[in-house]
């Protein structure tokens, strides 16, 4: 089909308003530069879409191999951003004073900087923009129908022509800029170069508005896979595609009363045989010669070209359509070179309003005429849903079928067949093996047989609709392992600030009667016989004091508690008098059982032991400045230190930590104020053109 390849899509626009990507005045001119060289061909291509896109959970959107197309910016936008992206990442300040080589390298950076801005972007429309030559040939079809194949490669051969020259004109003025001899010469060169620059974009305006027209398009292409399983329904417009995709798959495609309602195509998805199946819905077809279809019928004929499919040919025998039997078989008979090699069914759709015995001899005789020619011919009703998936089966089964025989045909089948072995089990003897079935599926069998219905068992749900108001939920009425007496008594969780469950053994009272046993045995063996040894006089005496320590402890715990109070104590030289002394606490120990004169003689021993350590005298200046309040207490500045020296030293140690504090302005750790919010240094005058991130 390499006709359908180089040939360019010409319409007048008044014919097919409603066509989905209609070209206006379209012309290509090359001019030539000053220099020579070729520049960017002006063009006016004027691109109307008025196909509204429905998105449906079933349509995904069509992907080449370069990916997704991105947006690309308008020539306006184009040169706005490059010059603006140049101005904020190079550098802004130079002055005259400089070395020539400095002022040089500056202007040449940016030269070099906006020439390689738009080197990039140009070459990523190019690169995302597909192939012709490197897509399949429906896809590639599809854009010669939809776009005209000469204008798409034109204007993509345009921008790289646009990019090539801005690589020649930043390579010829760096060349310029070496010899630069002022501030004023360098700079307007770098002018003239980004001037250049800009001048060539400008003259690309209407390419880059063609291209993007061509991506909005694209993007709204549904994505169809040439290779997978495919169903495709063809026919004449308004005979009831729409409504046959919509009713296998989850599609929703727009079906009204009036023909030519599709204008492209458009794709569902449905399950067969455990496998995932694509149905491509296509716009109405008219019989007519090639060169008069337009281009919403060049997309049908484009997908009946290059897809493998089973093609399912709608026929309407009611006429409502608008087209006779006579046109639907002429059509059919025109278009038979396409369905060649490919499983073939014809569907008479619209039986519901006429069926095939109401026909007339003549028109029998056509529709018989196509089964003559071992065609498969269907009968269905989209409306009543008759015949519908008996339709989808017989397609399904059909290309199944000939997938296989295609798959059998080729040479990988051989080494496929050459490592299969298909085993089959031979019969080992003449025993009966016959299956088991369980006794109660053997019983159910026969109690069916002979006409006994056991009574269906009620759900709690229909219970609970029978009782209403008065059911209740009861859960336990089917524990028919506990006895019925003790099946509804409450169960404790916690007994004694214990989990029950944690002591639930059901071999509690086996183990218990082995504990038994073992006490018997031991009873017998005459462990427990022998007699307690009597504890002798002294122990009974430790015993004894042990109680009497006890027992005074708890009285004077007892006793701090009632003289426990909370009001103000009196000053020590006013209050009672030490009941504690020596002779007392000999006389108590002597009462607990102790010998006091082993206490006395302990003290003794440590009063000689220890020696006496003179505290020094505090001077009377120093005296007197810390006597404050009262004698009782030290200032809290000097609690702790032992004369005048030391808090002198402790001074000048808080007032030197300081320091570091005063240098902030701080009167402490604690202090946060800021005097300034706003400080005029950082807050006032206006803002350049330069870096703010210091802001």
């Amino acid at each position: 089909m390499n006709w359908l390849m180089t040939r360019t899509v010409i319409t007048p626009w008044f014919w097919f308003q409603k066509a989905p990507f209609v070209f206006k005045n379209v012309s290509i001119q090359l001019q030539k530069d000053n220099g020579g060289s070729v520049v960017e061909g002006e063009r006016n291509a004027m691109a109307e879409s008025t196909m509204k896109t429905r998105t449906t959970e079933s349509v995904v959107r069509l992907r080449f191999p370069n990916g997704c197309l991105t947006r690309f910016w308008l020539m306006q936008d184009f040169i706005d951003i490059i010059l603006s992206k140049t101005q904020r990442k190079t550098p802004t300040v130079v002055h005259r004073h400089y070395q020539i080589s400095r002022i040089r390298s500056f202007y040449m950076r940016k030269v070099k900087f906006s020439q390689q801005s738009f080197h990039d972007k140009l070459s990523q429309i190019i690169q995302d923009f597909p192939k012709l030559e490197d897509i399949h040939p429906f896809y590639a079809d599809l854009i010669n129908v939809l776009y005209d194949r000469d204008h798409y490669k034109l204007a993509l051969g345009q921008i790289n022509i646009a990019r090539n020259l801005i690589d020649n004109v930043a390579k010829d003025y760096c060349r310029l800029l070496k010899y630069g001899d002022s501030l004023y010469r360098c700079k307007q060169l770098k002018r003239a170069a980004l001037g250049r620059m800009a001048t060539i974009m400008k003259r690309q305006n209407s390419s880059l508005s063609y291209l993007e027209q061509v991506r909005q398009h694209l993007s709204r292409l549904p994505s169809i896979d040439p290779n997978t399983r495919t169903l495709l329904i063809t026919g004449f417009p308004n005979v009831g595609k729409s409504s046959f995709i919509n009713k296998v798959t989850r599609a929703d495609v727009d079906v009204q009363p009036y023909p030519f309602t599709t204008k492209s195509l458009f794709i569902g998805h449905m399950d067969y045989k455990y496998l995932r199946w694509q149905v491509v819905d296509t716009p109405g077809i008219l019989d007519q010669p090639l060169e008069n279809r337009n281009t919403i019928e060049m997309q049908a004929i484009t997908a009946l070209a290059h897809l493998r499919a089973a093609v399912l040919y709608f026929m309407d025998i009611s006429g409502q359509c608008g087209h006779t039997l006579e046109e639907q078989v002429s059509l059919f008979t025109n278009m038979r070179p396409l369905f060649a090699n490919k499983p073939l069914v014809i569907v008479i759709n619209k039986i519901d309003i006429l069926k095939f015995e109401d026909l007339n001899e003549a028109e029998q005789g056509l529709i018989n005429s196509l089964r003559a020619e071992e065609t498969i011919i269907l009968f269905m009703s989209t409306i009543t849903g008759e015949g519908v998936m008996e339709v989808k089966q017989e397609a399904c089964d059909l290309l199944l079928a000939s997938r296989v025989e295609a798959k059998m045909k080729s040479k990988k089948s051989n080494d496929i067949l050459n490592r299969l072995h298909v085993a089959v089990p031979q019969k080992r003897d003449d025993k009966e093996r016959p299956a088991f079935i369980p006794e109660g599926i053997v019983r159910k069998r026969e109690a069916m047989d002979v006409g006994e219905v056991k009574p269906k068992k009620k759900l709690e749900r229909e219970i609970e609709l029978e009782q209403e108001e008065e059911y209740f939920l009861d859960l336990k009425k089917r524990y028919f392992d506990i006895p019925e007496k003790e099946r509804w008594d409450t169960i404790p969780e916690v007994w004694n600030g214990h989990n029950i469950a944690d002591y639930i053994d059901p071999e509690i009272f086996e183990r218990l009667k082995q504990m038994e046993e073992e006490e018997e045995k031991r009873e017998k063996a005459g462990d427990y016989d022998e007699d307690m040894e009597e504890d002798d006089e002294e122990e009974e005496k430790i015993h004894e004091t042990a109680n009497e320590i006890r027992r005074r402890k708890a009285v004077l715990h007892e006793e701090a508690r009632v003289n426990r109070s909370t009001k103000p104590r009196m000053a020590r030289e006013h209050g009672r008098k030490r009941e504690r002394s020596e002779s007392n606490l000999r006389s108590k120990m002597e009462d607990l059982g102790i010998d006091g004169e082993e206490l006395s003689e302990k003290r003794r021993s440590r009063s000689a032991t220890s020696k006496t350590t003179k505290r020094p005298r505090i001077s009377t200046s120093v005296a007197a400045a810390s006597h404050t309040r009262s004698e009782s207490k030290t200032p809290r500045d000097r609690s702790g230190l032992r004369d005048g020296k030391m808090v002198m030293k402790v001074k000048k140690m808080a007032k030197r930590a300081q320091n570091k504090m005063n240098h902030d302005a701080r009167k402490g750790e604690s202090d946060r104020k800021i005097f300034s919010l706003k400080p005029k240094h950082l807050f006032a005058g206006k803002r350049g053109n330069g870096k703010t991130d210091r802001r």
